[in-house]
């Protein structure tokens, strides 16, 4: 079947408004899955058209945004989590090589936090991961990506921390 993105959103919307917790979170990782495998919707949503960070829908009831990221070329970010809430990233082209961490110190304002390493694994296309409140991890990228996210609100208006790795 075929996605557009009202039924993708609404199927979203659905779920997490019966369920917003973890939960529902990982019902919502597996329609993501569902969705990456629509190439119709990977290549409308997800097209070469696309910058780095566009958001596609935003929930007006409960705040969700469904966004289309295409990173050119290598690129690494430093541990992080999404503050107070929570993101799916869904693999639709390349891979993203993903970092978990552990929390040693929280950050707070002026101080970053600390953290140490936990694990590594891919993402590759067609997967999507749940990160929940206070998942700290990193996204590492050798060649360019492109990835369906989901954030629990529009992290651009949220004030997160830094963190650094520790030994």
């Amino acid at each position: 079947m075929g996605y557009t993105l009202e039924q993708f959103a609404d199927q979203c919307h659905r779920i997490l408004a019966q369920d917003p917790g973890p939960e529902g979170r990982k019902k919502v990782c597996g329609v993501v899955q569902d969705v990456l495998k629509d190439q119709a919707f990977v290549q409308k949503y997800l097209g070469d058209q696309v910058s780095e960070r566009e958001i596609l829908f935003e929930d007006p009831e409960l705040g969700f945004c469904i966004l289309a990221h295409h990173y050119q070329g290598a690129r690494a970010s430093n541990p992080h989590d999404h503050g107070p809430y929570w993101a799916i990233y869904g693999q639709a082209e390349g891979e993203t090589i993903m970092s978990d961490f552990s929390l040693l110190e929280p950050a707070a304002e002026g101080k970053r936090g600390k953290v140490r390493f936990v694990k590594s694994y891919s993402l590759m296309p067609g997967m999507a991961h749940v990160y929940n409140e206070g998942d700290l991890h990193a996204p590492r990228r050798e060649a360019s990506t492109k990835l369906l996210r989901i954030e629990g609100r529009n992290l651009d208006k949220i004030r997160r921390f830094g963190y650094e790795l520790v030994q």
